[in-house]
């Protein structure tokens, strides 16, 4: 699927990352319509929802981003999503539907972890290249994930309360 390559600049290897976000993100709006169907809540439903539409925005931010860098948009391997994902589709499988819903916030939580973390590293290379549009670009994405982390944690507290109060 991907080819290896090898890296010989600065500039390509944040090209390089900046596929391998684009990976992540076109992997966690695969995953955002799965998780739609596979959570109990209404609420929680709505908000997958919420985040699918934000996540094809950052996708579209990505993009622009190739642009300014005079590239066409080149997704590149991501492999820790794909880990995430392997282990919230197996926790799915082991657990209650009762339970599938604080497993799909624990992944939700870890996921969007993952993408602060992408998104910090990225603003800081652009940032030293100069790519003042780019790094608008990405503060944008860098917002809504850790706003979209504050919700989903608000949301998992929310349930594990009710969980132990149910108990």
């Amino acid at each position: 699927m991907f080819e290896t390559v090898k890296i010989h600049n600065p500039q390509e290897l944040f090209a390089y990352k900046l596929g391998a976000a684009l990976t992540m993100e076109n992997t966690v709006l695969d995953m955002l319509g799965q998780l739609q169907e596979e959570a109990g809540s209404g609420e929680l439903k709505q908000q997958l929802r919420h985040h699918a539409e934000e996540t094809q925005g950052q996708i579209r931010n990505l993009q622009q981003a190739f642009e300014a860098l005079g590239k066409e948009p080149d997704e590149q391997p991501c492999p820790a999503i794909e880990g995430i994902e392997k282990e919230g589709q197996s926790n799915l499988k082991m657990v209650e539907d009762d339970l599938k819903d604080h497993v799909i916030l624990a992944g939700c939580s870890e996921t969007e972890h993952h993408e602060i973390s992408v998104y910090e590293n990225l603003i800081t290379h652009a940032d030293a290249m100069g790519q003042d549009d780019i790094v608008a670009l990405l503060r944008e994405n860098l917002e809504q994930e850790q706003h979209t982390l504050g919700e989903v944690m608000k949301a998992a507290l929310k349930m594990a309360q009710r969980a132990a109060t149910t108990a």
